[in-house]
């Protein structure tokens, strides 16, 4: 029975493989979970009284639809490995700050996924502004106007204390000038950039 099923999801697989060369851009898959319906069939008709097994898609939340029209706010969720900051807020305008530059976006933004360099993250409602500093992360810009942004660290700039900033700032850099392995300057460099970023984003 087992040769069988084997021998019937494998024909399955190479009537679907055409189908499959052509792979939609993601903002072209409907919100729904792929089903392979030729595979479900094959299944059932071999073994029956077992359900077919669940592919990893199965298990995920359904995104939403893209909107046939730009809405008037941007969605954005904004996490880190410890916390999430800010879920399916509602805003006018983020702005990133990404290694190609800063990137504000607005509804409607062409979808696009970022690296983030340390420095600031705006988000902008009304007519209030909360800035966070973060390290490093990515973003994801999504074609129904959501903005999924994940960082390393992250902390309110209103947090940062100028003077620690200073502190290391000199501490990172008199590393760098005495550091003799690779290893020492890679550590004190990126202890630099990062506060660097920190006394700039304060200063501006």
């Amino acid at each position: 029975m087992f040769r069988q099923a084997s021998r019937l999801l494998a024909r399955s697989t190479t009537t679907t493989t055409t189908t499959r060369r052509a792979r939609a851009f993601s903002t072209d898959v409907p919100a729904t979970p792929p089903q392979d319906a030729n595979f479900i069939e094959s299944w059932k008709k071999v073994i029956p009284n077992m359900e077919p097994p669940k592919i990893p898609a199965s298990f995920m939340i359904l995104r939403s639809a893209t909107p046939s029209s730009i809405p008037s706010k941007i969605t954005v969720n904004f996490v880190l490995p410890y916390a999430s900051e800010l879920s399916n807020k509602e805003v006018d305008m983020v702005i990133i700050p990404a290694t190609t530059g800063q990137m504000g976006v607005l509804p409607g933004h062409v979808p696009t996924i970022a690296e983030l360099k340390p420095g600031i993250l705006s988000v902008h409602e009304g007519n209030d502004t909360t800035k966070y500093f973060v390290s490093s992360g990515f973003t994801f810009i999504h074609a129904n106007s959501v903005a999924d942004v994940i960082a390393v660290e992250a902390v309110p700039l209103d947090h940062i204390d100028p003077a620690l900033v200073q502190k290391g700032l000199a501490e990172f850099t008199q590393k760098l000038s005495s550091a003799t392995t690779d290893l020492e300057k890679a550590e004190a460099q990126i202890g630099v950039d990062v506060h660097s970023a920190l006394n700039s984003a304060l200063s501006g």
